[in-house]
């Protein structure tokens, strides 16, 4: 069981640069393999630059754990992501993000005027940011460095019923006290229709690549064919391709799929393998101009909430 929960958020803006402080006792984190996890402690100071009209963006902060973390399931407890072990961290990152429309229909004042023999009406798109058909691919690379100061010895926390008490075995992996790596993130996108209508008036595809490590994308290529070579420690940094399809039902409400494949080269596939599938129901609020309500569920983790979304797309 996940228990009571609390947390403190500060947020401060200022004129080209957001400032956050977090602090949660405990923090729940989800681990790549949609797993999760409870850490008794968690602080964190975040300086984040905004979007500048170059596309260069950096954001660098302090990060602190404490206590051991543990497996909310403690049936299939498993080896705790490095990240979430005791410690003090610096961090900081650095990117550079550029986009560019193949095409695109841009919105004009007939799609908002709508001519009946009542009159004319306004006819606002239900949501702002599905207003214009277009194709368009963008693309983002960057670097990350992080300096990690305390026990970074690995662990795994199971469970045992007959002592009640929690056993936490270490073995030899170890977190590295200092890490540099670059990342990038490449994406395409095409929609067809304007999201006005009652029906038949939005499909959308976003087919997106992203290489969390560099580093270890690198010592998979290295070692493709090596039977011997194990990517166990590596796979959740492997590159992962995620599919995103979005149809229109009947006016505000979308039927949604978001499909995720892993690249992992040292399996020796010859392609992505697929990974996880979440369905939703999408009805958006034409009042909040790019507001919805979100019902989704995902198959693998058995697990399905509502929530209520601002600027997603």
């Amino acid at each position: 069981m996940i228990g009571l929960k609390n947390q403190v958020t500060l947020g401060f803006s200022l004129p080209t640069h957001d400032i956050t402080l977090e602090a949660a006792w405990p923090e729940l984190f989800i681990d790549n393999r949609g797993r999760y996890w409870n850490v008794p402690e968690s602080i964190s100071l975040d300086c984040l630059s905004l979007v500048s009209e170059s596309g260069l963006r950096y954001r660098f902060g302090i990060h602190k754990n404490g206590g051991l973390p543990s497996s909310v399931d403690s049936l299939n407890a498993a080896e705790a992501p490095l990240a979430l072990l005791p410690g003090f961290c610096a961090k900081g990152a650095v990117s550079y993000e550029k986009s560019k429309d193949l095409w695109r229909q841009r919105e004009t004042k007939e799609d908002l005027i709508v001519e009946t023999p009542n009159g004319k009406f306004w006819r606002p798109s239900y949501d702002v940011c599905l207003k214009e058909p277009h194709s368009a691919i963008s693309g983002i690379i960057g670097a990350t460095c992080a300096s990690w100061f305390g026990n970074g010895k690995s662990v795994v926390a199971v469970e045992s019923r007959e002592a009640g008490v929690d056993h936490i075995p270490y073995n030899a992996k170890s977190r590295s006290p200092f890490s540099l790596d670059m990342f990038g993130s490449f994406c395409y996108t095409f929609q067809h229709g304007k999201f006005r209508k009652l029906f038949g008036d939005l499909s959308r595809i976003d087919a997106r690549l992203d290489v969390a490590s560099v580093s270890a994308l690198a010592k998979q290529i290295s070692n493709v064919g090596n039977a011997s070579y194990s990517n166990a420690e590596n796979f959740p940094s492997s590159p992962r391709f995620n599919v995103i399809l979005q149809q229109q039902v009947v006016g505000p409400i979308v039927f949604r799929v978001d499909s995720r494949f892993v690249l992992d080269l040292a399996r020796g596939s010859r392609g992505p393998h697929f990974e996880e599938a979440i369905f939703s129901l999408n009805y958006a609020l034409r009042l909040l101009q790019s507001g919805k309500v979100v019902a989704w569920y995902s198959p693998k983790r058995k697990e399905g909430m509502i929530e209520l979304r601002l600027f997603e797309f």
